[in-house]
């Protein structure tokens, strides 16, 4: 039994266990990114959790009571005094009561009512533990596995959720919106580690076969690889592992019915420690793995937990965190502290009134420390990045003669030259004819210096490089070229990864799929925006997946006025629907095209662009007169080679008409000394003029003949991906080409920030434009830069 006005330890208690939730006190052994400032304050803020909490809400408390029983105090004694001088002193009986015979005279009322007041201001302490049950119902709501997600509440009934909104006609929301993505790329990373005497890899695997219907999961956790899991090569120890949804067999087996799903994956981990440690063969490694590393915790599995909680913790970093929550704890004390039910519920509301004061101090120191660690986060995040290395690819006709005698000596450049399948010249001197690219890589510094300081004596090191190849995560990159090219990017292509239904190829929450793909794009579009230059444009490729989001997000990016086109292109492959011809009945129609969105930087006009015909259609002649609705206008009625009409009309203005009939008559009177065709004529004149004729009662007009047509938005004519490269998303070269041509000149700079395979960088350099790519990929080495 709890005394009067003393804390429960049931409602401290479960508030101080979401704080440490919060504070993310369970990954206490991991030391990467904010998890070592955490680790670094971890005994201040554990400090404030375990005790400086209760006494905070003891002293708040006390505060609040002392000022309030001050005033009620006052009150009472000014209206006790009003009563001894309206009914005299024998007005109260011995004990200090108001006698029976006054309680209903005007001022007796005024008395119980401030003594009833100071009684209802004693007992304040009594609703301490309500201030606990307030903080876990506000703070709870917005935190989910690592991360604050900015849902703004709206009512506690019926709509719970209210979004920002300033009266556009159509709003695009999502519930990531004010934060930034920053998972980009780390699922394909190779995350490494080194034992005494090995190096180990944890390496990720596509799944061999989907699971379909089997899947008993939504959330998708790492497990070993089932074809191939442990492999040691030369003192490598490299394991593999799927990221993918479960079986139902394989939840059971991992005994992972209930719990976080970090909890899920440390129960996995544990199992996958097991096996791979009974996969080990050489006995000094299995030692070396099973030796306790941090918290007692054997190497191997510290790792694994490290591995996973890289990959699937923090998601997102505010913006803004404490903006967002102080709004929110100033409409959670007005909603549901101080809630119409309270108020009408309550006769005096002095101790709601404390407890709400009480609920936003605590609040608010709260939210202070969450929102110095996040804005700490924010600013890493933000703060432009170092260049680890740089490494210039140079041909050998560009390089003076005078390097030649070490080019031709180092013989990893002439391995290179050889993997990449050039002809190795016989002789040094040689070198200058050919084209044979020397990556700086293979030298010393002192080399490249002397190359790079003799390259730019007479010339800008910017306006030599054709190109920019850069390894990194996309935003860092974009983030970092910012100053430098600022609305300098004349084109910008990106195919980023697909919002796909099932294993899509980014890391995200399962509960905000779609809302993890639109920041992930939201936050580097802004970017590119300002990278690009007035005249710009910029294509992003999509699919029925995420169309219908990349679209309203560009709209607000680029502005609505700034869209030029939603493009088709083929996809690769045949369509779903072919897959289930053997049923006879299908669920949908099968899919044959994915969309690029086209937008400008501002309203521009371009060069019109063409496309080739299949087959050459020859000049034929066409009749010159119109009938129908459409075809009515008086002005274009005249007589015309001697006909004339009542109705309808002819094609063309009457004096541009007689231009056409002189035309064709000086061709027929070239033609009787020179009996070529009108088509060589027509070819003779520049390909520009026109021709009217008389055959027998009719007028015609002819039409030249046509090897290319005006392009419109359909450009299924030509592939959409390729397969050169063995790269799954491989963009067709054809496809770059067309995009690349007719919205730029040569000399123009084109960037693509998913660069993938490097299909856009190669295709630019091949047009003579300057180019940016970026990306984080393994296969920058393995593709990217060999291409």
């Amino acid at each position: 039994m709890e005394a009067k006005g003393s804390l429960s330890g049931g409602a401290i208690q479960r508030f101080q266990e979401l704080l440490k939730k919060l504070f993310q006190f369970e990954s206490s052994d991991l030391d990467f990114g904010v998890y070592r400032i955490l680790n670094y304050k971890r005994d201040k803020i554990e400090k404030f959790i375990d005790e400086e909490l209760k006494n905070k809400v003891e002293t708040a408390f006390a505060k609040h009571k002392g000022e309030m029983l001050t005033e009620i105090n006052e009150e009472f004694e000014k209206v006790k005094m009003k009563v001894i001088q309206s009914l005299g002193e024998n007005a109260f009986t011995s004990t200090g009561d108001l006698k029976e015979e006054f309680k209903n005279t005007p001022v007796g009322k005024d008395y119980l009512s401030i003594k009833a007041q100071r009684e209802e201001a004693e007992k304040i302490d009594e609703i301490k533990n309500q201030v606990f049950n307030d903080l876990y119902n506000f703070f709870s709501r917005y935190y989910e596995e690592g991360d604050f997600v900015p849902q703004y509440r709206y009512s506690i009934k019926g709509h719970k959720y209210a979004i920002p909104y300033n009266g556009e006609e159509v709003k695009l929301y999502w519930a990531n919106q004010d934060q930034y993505y920053i998972k980009t790329g780390l699922l394909f990373r190779d995350y490494t580690f080194k034992t005494n005497s090995f190096k180990v890899i944890f390496r990720i695997t596509s799944a061999e076969e989907e699971l379909g219907s089997n899947k008993a999961t939504k959330e998708r956790f790492f497990v070993l690889d089932d074809k191939n899991p442990v492999e040691i090569d030369n003192q490598t120890l490299i394991i593999r592992f799927q990221y993918r949804e479960l079986t139902k067999k394989e939840v059971k087996n991992y005994q992972i019915e209930g719990g976080s799903n970090t909890s899920k994956q440390e129960k996995i981990n544990q199992r996958s420690y097991d096996q791979i440690l009974n996969k080990v063969q050489d006995n000094i490694l299995k030692l070396e793995l099973s030796k306790d590393y941090k918290n007692e915790k054997p190497l191997l599995l510290y790792q694994l937990n490290r591995f996973s909680a890289k990959n699937t913790k923090d998601y997102f970093i505010h913006k803004n965190l404490k903006r967002f929550l102080s709004e929110q704890l100033d409409y959670f004390i007005k909603s549901e502290v101080l809630s119409i039910e309270t108020l009408e519920k309550e006769k005096y509301l002095d101790k709601h009134i404390t407890r709400a004061k009480v609920v936003r101090e605590i609040g608010e120191d709260i939210i202070d420390f969450l929102s110095q660690i996040e804005d700490f986060q924010k600013r890493l995040w933000e703060k432009k990045k170092f260049v680890i290395r740089t490494e210039y690819v140079i041909t050998t006709d560009r390089i003076p003669e005078e390097f030649y005698e070490e080019i031709w000596g180092n013989k990893k450049q002439k391995k290179e030259w050889k993997d990449l399948g050039f002809e190795i010249p016989k002789r040094k001197n040689e070198l200058k004819n050919k084209k044979l690219p020397i990556d700086t890589k293979y030298f010393s510094q002192e080399f490249k210096e002397r190359l790079l300081e003799k390259l730019t004596e007479k010339a800008d090191l910017d306006e030599l490089l054709d190109g920019i190849l850069i390894k990194s995560e996309n935003w860092q990159a974009l983030n970092l070229l910012l100053e430098k090219y600022k609305e300098k990017v004349q084109t910008i292509y990106i195919d980023p990864p697909f919002n796909k239904e099932q294993d899509a190829d980014y890391l995200y929450n399962v509960k905000y799929k779609d809302s993890t793909w639109a920041t992930m794009l939201e936050n580097r579009l802004r970017i590119a925006r300002d990278l690009l230059s007035n005249k710009g444009s910029i294509f992003v490729r999509c699919d029925y997946n995420g169309n219908w989001i990349v679209r309203p997000l560009m709209d607000e990016v680029f502005g609505r006025e700034n869209f030029r086109n939603e493009i088709i292109v083929k996809r690769g492959g045949a369509p779903i629907s072919l897959l289930f011809k053997q049923f006879g009945e299908l669920d949908k129609l099968g899919i044959t095209y994915d969309n690029i969105l086209w937008f400008s930087k501002q309203v521009v006009k371009f060069k019109i662009p063409y496309k080739n015909l299949d087959e050459k259609i020859k000049g034929h002649w066409v009749n010159f007169y119109k009938s129908g609705l459409f075809y009515d206008r008086p002005t274009m009625r005249y007589e015309l080679l001697g006909i004339k009409i009542e109705k309808g009309q002819w094609l063309w203005s009457k004096e541009r008409a007689l231009k056409a009939v002189e035309n064709y008559n000086n061709y027929l009177e070239e033609y009787k000394k020179n009996p070529i065709s009108l088509e060589e004529y027509w070819e003779k004149t520049d390909r520009k003029l026109e021709f009217v004729r008389k055959n027998k009662n009719k007028v015609e007009y002819w039409i030249p003949p046509k090897e290319k047509e005006i392009l419109d938005n359909n450009w299924l004519d030509i592939p959409g991906y390729s397969y050169g490269w063995g790269f799954a998303t491989e963009n067709s070269e054809i496809l770059l080409k067309r995009v690349i041509e007719f919205i730029s000149n040569e000399g123009d700079l084109v960037m693509d920030f998913f660069l993938g395979s490097g299909t856009t960088t190669a295709v630019a350099h091949k047009l003579k434009r300057k180019w940016i790519g970026i990306e984080m990929g393994e296969h920058f080495y393995r593709l990217v830069l060999p291409r």
